[in-house]
């Protein structure tokens, strides 16, 4: 007898009878799935909706940024006007001033210019009579 005999295990041989049996098992599955008939789906139908999804991606991707560009340069324009409008005021308004100074100048040399202060004005036409007589 030999020393591995004598010290075997006799649960080797329920496992090595377990482990037969599972291989068969996993062979006679195996075996099962690779013979039943499968249906393959056509290739075209995804690649075509993943094409459309693209294209549909690229079209939504490209109105956004020419939404955002058209917004953008409306702003412009109104800045630009509203700039226009702003100097167009400011002008308008310089030459009231302008008008303004010119009348208050005026005013000051009629004042100016007069012989007599404007209170005594009635005395001086009364003297004006007397000298013409």
């Amino acid at each position: 007898m030999s020393f591995e005999k004598e010290f075997e295990n006799p649960q080797d041989g329920e496992l090595e009878q377990a482990l037969k049996h599972f291989r068969k098992s996993v062979t006679a599955w195996s075996d099962a799935e690779m013979s039943r008939p499968r249906s393959v789906v056509p290739a075209r139908r995804t690649s075509w909706r993943l094409a459309a999804g693209w294209a549909l991606g690229c079209v939504l991707a490209a109105g956004g940024a020419s939404a955002g560009i058209h917004v953008r340069n409306a702003r412009i324009e109104q800045a630009k006007i509203a700039a226009q409008q702003e100097a167009e005021r400011q002008k308008q308004l310089a030459a009231q001033r302008a008008k303004d100074e010119e009348e208050l100048l005026a005013k000051v040399d009629s004042d100016i210019s007069r012989e007599v202060p404007a209170a005594m004005e009635p005395l001086a036409q009364l003297m004006a009579e007397d000298q013409a007589q």
